[in-house]
Order: structure tokens, then C-alpha cells, then sequence
């Protein structure tokens, strides 16, 4: 807790964290003053709570065993208060943080299994993929670091790339899959609603992009949208093929990473799209990096890993 803005807030949490300790110790010495003497003969006092009917509380002290123990509870959270950081800005007198016993783990980790990573990464991506041991490695890694967006199998959703299949943004190759995952990526797509014209030109070209892929569209808007799709050509090509260059993708074939009906075509068209891969080369390192992206290519191309 170095982050504090002023020397007000570290006081605070001090006097606040010490006061709630006291407080627990001096509400239980007084309510443990009380005792009922054994050869008390009289009714006890109750504190006055009755439940169905003729259930009531007696007002008498907690059991000394139980006392003891909250006592020993406070004179422990005092000592940890002492020896670790707890106390606004005080670092506690063991010196212990977090953030240290995290790099001591991490250091050991990478003892313990840097030589195994170093192993895959001095060999061919595709060997690697082929490797069971690198494959169940490369599968954890996935399901840790990359299942929050692509799905657990790997489909991927929407606005998320499908990396089972054969279609790639910028490649599918075992190196640029490795380079994607190391540097991450960031697909633009702008909004080209002001550069097409009205909204019925906006959907003139859309029924023209679904055309190009075989879907339905209206024979007569994909006439006048053609004309207007010059607009899209420097990133989708001519054709409509897309780049991968850019990581524009191919409008022909019928893989649609927000959808492929009409309203969403139009909707990417007027209001663009926006896409980030992180980069997890520092995060990760290069050696995890390796055998993530060997599982990763593995999972489009099952059969070419079989036969190795």
C-alpha cells in the first residue's frame, strides 16, 4: 500500500484498522465480566428475546474456552499486523510483499521448467505440434490465457476469430500464428458510412458483400452497390478476397466474425469495427509463446499433425 495520494490516507487506515481491533477486544471483556456463580440457585436473567412462545435467551456470559480463543484471534491479528503489511504504508518487519513471493515462484517456475520450454523452442513449430507432451502443455496454456475469448474449443465468438477452421485473418502459418500471439494484432476496420453516401447506399453495398459470398442478396441493390464497393477495395481487393497483409478479411467466402446478415453487414459498414489481440511475448515469453502457437496452428490442421 505505497500508492497512497497523502500521508491522510495512510493515518487513516492505520487508526481505522487499529481502532476496529480494540474495539473487538474491549466489547468482549465486557461481556465476559459476567459470571454466574455455581452455586447460583436463582433464575438467571434473560436478555429479554423470546422465540415460539417460550424460547428465551439467558443472559449469560460466553463459555470461557470460546472467550480464550477470540482473545488468542486478537493478539494474532496484532502480530500479523506487526510482521506484515496490513497498517496503511507499513511494510511489516518481515519485509514480506505479493509482489516478491510472486518473482520467487515465477524465478522457480522458470528453474524448474525453463529447459523443457528451451527444448520445444530450438524445434520446428510443426514437430512441436506433433510432441503429446507439448500438446497437453500448449492445450493448459490455451484454456488459461486464450479460452476467455476464443470458447474452451476454440471456436471462437463473436467478434472472435474461429481457430479451427482454415480461414486467418493475417495467416495460418506456424510462424505468423506465432507472431500474432507474441505481438498481438489490431484489426481497424473504419467507418465508411460518410466515404459510400446515404444509408441506401450503405445497403446497396452490403447486399453486394453478401453477394460475394453466395448469400442472400437483392439482385438489384447489389447492382448499385458494386459500383460503390471501389471504396472497399483497397483493403478487400477488387475481388473482394481480402488482405491479409492488413488483416482484411475475405468477403467471398461465407466466415462472418460479427455475423453475415444484412443489418450487421450494414452496421460494420457505418460504424467500423475495432479488434485487439493482445501481446503476450512479455507476459508469456517466448519458449510458452513457442508451444501456444504450435498447439494453435495444430487445432486447424489435425490431420497434417497426425501424420508426423
Amino acid at each position: 500500500m505505497s500508492d497512497f495520494t497523502n500521508g491522510f490516507w495512510n493515518g487513516f487506515i492505520i487508526v481505522l484498522t487499529l481502532l476496529g481491533v480494540i474495539g473487538c477486544g474491549v466489547l468482549l471483556y465486557t461481556q465476559s465480566v459476567h459470571k454466574v456463580l455455581k452455586d447460583h440457585k436463582g433464575p438467571v436473567g434473560t436478555t429479554g428475546h423470546i422465540w415460539d412462545e417460550d424460547l428465551t435467551e439467558l443472559n449469560t456470559p460466553m463459555p470461557r474456552w470460546w472467550m480464550w480463543l477470540f482473545y488468542i484471534t486478537i493478539v494474532f491479528s496484532l502480530g500479523y499486523l506487526f510482521l506484515y503489511p496490513g497498517l496503511g504504508s507499513y511494510a511489516g518487519t518481515l519485509g514480506w510483499a505479493s509482489s516478491g513471493q510472486y518473482k520467487q515462484e515465477l524465478a522457480k517456475a522458470d528453474a524448474d521448467y525453463g529447459p523443457l520450454f528451451a527444448k520445444y523452442q530450438s524445434q520446428d513449430l510443426k514437430a512441436v505440434a506433433a510432441d503429446p507432451q507439448a500438446h497437453a502443455i500448449g492445450e493448459r496454456l490455451f484454456l488459461t490465457y486464450c479460452a476467455q475469448c476464443h470458447g474452451s474449443d476454440a471456436r471462437g465468438n463473436k467478434g472472435f476469430p474461429n481457430l479451427t477452421d482454415k480461414d486467418w485473418l493475417y495467416g495460418g502459418s506456424p510462424d505468423v500464428i506465432k507472431t500474432t500471439i507474441m505481438h498481438g494484432r489490431n484489426g481497424v476496420m473504419p467507418p465508411m458510412g460518410a466515404a459510400l453516401g446515404s444509408d441506401k447506399d450503405i445497403e446497396n453495398v452490403a447486399h453486394y458483400v453478401l453477394s460475394l459470398s453466395g448469400g442472400t442478396a437483392d439482385p438489384i441493390k447489389t447492382v448499385f452497390g458494386k459500383a460503390k464497393f471501389s471504396a472497399c477495395m483497397a483493403c478487400h481487393t477488387a475481388a473482394g478476397t481480402g488482405n491479409q497483409a492488413l488483416g482484411a478479411p475475405n468477403l467471398t467466402d461465407k466466415v462472418w466474425l460479427y455475423g453475415g446478415s444484412a443489418e450487421t453487414v450494414m452496421e460494420t459498414i457505418r460504424k467500423g469495427r475495432n479488434n485487439t489481440m493482445p501481446a503476450f511475448a512479455d507476459f508469456l515469453g517466448e519458449g510458452k509463446v513457442h508451444v501456444l502457437a504450435a498447439y494453435v496452428w495444430g487445432l486447424s490442421n489435425p490431420v497434417e499433425v497426425a501424420k508426423k
